[in-house]
């Protein structure tokens, strides 16, 4: 009886395993993060922590998510580790699907988001593609996706949950903090969350009364002139006078 090659064996270890928890951090911190748009919050991330845009929420501009990260990363194309990351994501966790923004097949569907719902998962955000977006809707459960697809998934693994994952781009460890709105996604470091949260509080106390002003339209661009003096940009009173000699005169 012919076997399959040794190859396509699924090895314990890197690349299939699950860790079925992560330290989480006070639940106020959540909800005092996601008080604040995601701009903001890039902001003061230097701009380097939001993820690829292509990922958007598909379910509704009005859904917003802050919570910590169950992270999964799955085979193109496969969901086994979703469907375990149900019995592991603890109430108001968000679900981080890696899927290597696989455009062959969706990672879950109503199905999947039916059962997180019930599980009071707060969200998913997936790298890759989900399908059955009309019986998700009914839900009101946020998703954030690449796009949709009819294709569904298999379900054979490998794939790991709980293991620093990349999505859109951006590292996502597990008890991250992920912040989505219709903006755009952004990763919060966990070990950072305090600071971030201090200088999102001051900043927004700081710019209070300059976009009051902004919008009374009272405000000046002179900071752009003391930029551009700064950066030895030229600046011309008038038109410079240009050639009017026809090519062929050259």
């Amino acid at each position: 009886m012919a076997k399959k090659p040794r190859s396509a064996e699924l090895h314990p270890g890197p690349g299939f395993r699950v860790r079925t928890d992560f330290p989480r951090l006070d639940k106020a911190l959540y909800q005092q993060l996601g008080e604040f748009p995601t701009p903001d919050i890039s902001d003061l991330l230097n701009r380097l922590y939001a993820v690829d845009p292509a990922i958007t929420c598909l379910t509704g501009a009005h859904h917003r998510l802050c919570g910590p990260a169950c992270t999964v990363k799955v085979f193109p194309g496969d969901n086994l580790l979703v469907h375990k990351s149900l019995d592991v994501a603890q109430p108001g966790d968000i679900v981080v699907v890696d899927a290597g923004g696989s455009t062959m097949n969706a990672v879950l569907g109503d199905l999947v988001s039916t059962k997180a719902k019930h599980r009071h998962i707060a969200g998913f955000i997936v790298d890759g593609l989900i399908r059955d977006l009309p019986g998700i809707m009914p839900l009101d459960f946020p998703i954030f996706a690449r796009g949709v697809t009819p294709i569904g998934p298999l379900h054979r693994g490998p794939g790991e949950i709980n293991f620093p994952i990349c999505c859109g781009g951006i590292v996502v460890n597990p008890g991250d903090i992920i912040v989505g709105d219709a903006a755009g996604v952004v990763v919060v470091p966990r070990e950072i969350t305090h600071e971030l949260l201090a200088r999102l509080q001051s900043h927004e106390e700081a710019n209070a009364a300059y976009f009051a002003s902004v919008k009374r339209g009272d405000f000046s661009n002179q900071w752009v002139d003391r930029m551009l003096e700064e950066l030895n940009c030229p600046t011309f009173e008038a038109e410079p006078c240009f050639s009017t000699m026809k090519p062929e005169e050259f």
